[in-house]
């Protein structure tokens, strides 16, 4: 069994996606990012960077106590060797699709999230800020659009943890200020991935956790406002 603390953003969808398209046993404990419950102690024990997800293996492979992992890409590594599913063994195709998720967790993640902020969530307009995260999404959808011209899928030929790894950021395109039909490769792949039976199951259990909005007035503080003074009072 596989608990997953789980909350409907790009990052919790990854791993979400992982668990539907291998049917694992799990169950989703939902952390309420806007409510501030990723700071109760009980979720810091197992998250200590107050952010989700994470997840807890009741059955880990090597017979002990439950196991914590925390930082998506991170489950994504990890769930894909438990399971042997999603990740090659062959080296060189290891290798790509390991290049790609820590492309995703490294470049397209931060610089889609900052995007996110500053052309939705900060108080005011900043237009360098605005202008330098919309030009680097921009710039890492080209680098993705350029992969997927010569590949089916990001970390090959076929469909595996890198690709769980980009998706999510890739669905809210639109807010990004992207237009798919400017990458038409990287449009082929998204359409792909959002056919899947398990992408489908996977958000729509994430709407039934919430369908609200993961920012709203009444959260900004809290997700925006943490420093090493809140950390150090946690």
């Amino acid at each position: 069994m596989i608990d997953l603390h789980f909350w409907p953003t790009p990052n919790g969808y990854k791993v979400l996606m992982f668990l539907e398209e291998t049917g694992i046993e799990h169950r989703i404990i939902p952390v309420n990012i806007g409510a501030g419950e990723q700071f109760r102690p009980e979720f810091l024990a197992i998250s200590p960077n107050n952010r989700m997800p994470a997840i807890v293996d009741q059955a880990p492979a090597d017979g002990g106590a439950p196991l914590s992992v925390f930082e998506s890409g991170a489950i994504l590594l990890y769930l894909g060797e438990k399971t042997g599913q999603f990740l090659p063994l062959e080296a060189r195709a290891r290798v790509q699709v390991l290049e790609w998720l820590f492309w995703q967790v490294g470049g397209l993640g931060p610089m889609a999230g900052q995007n996110h902020h500053f052309v939705q969530y900060a108080p005011e307009p900043i237009a360098y800020a605005i202008k330098r995260y919309v030009d680097e999404t921009a710039r890492l959808y080209g680098v993705l659009n350029k992969r997927l011209a010569t590949h089916e899928f990001v970390g090959g030929d076929s469909y595996s943890i890198a690709d769980m790894a980009c998706y999510p950021w890739v669905v809210p395109h639109k807010r990004q200020q992207m237009d798919l039909e400017s990458f038409p490769h990287l449009q082929r792949w998204q359409a792909q991935v959002a056919a899947r039976a398990a992408t489908r199951r996977a958000y729509e259990r994430g709407v039934q956790v919430s369908d609200k909005p993961v920012v709203d007035e009444a959260s900004k503080s809290l997700l925006f406002g943490q420093n090493a003074d809140t950390v150090a009072r946690q």
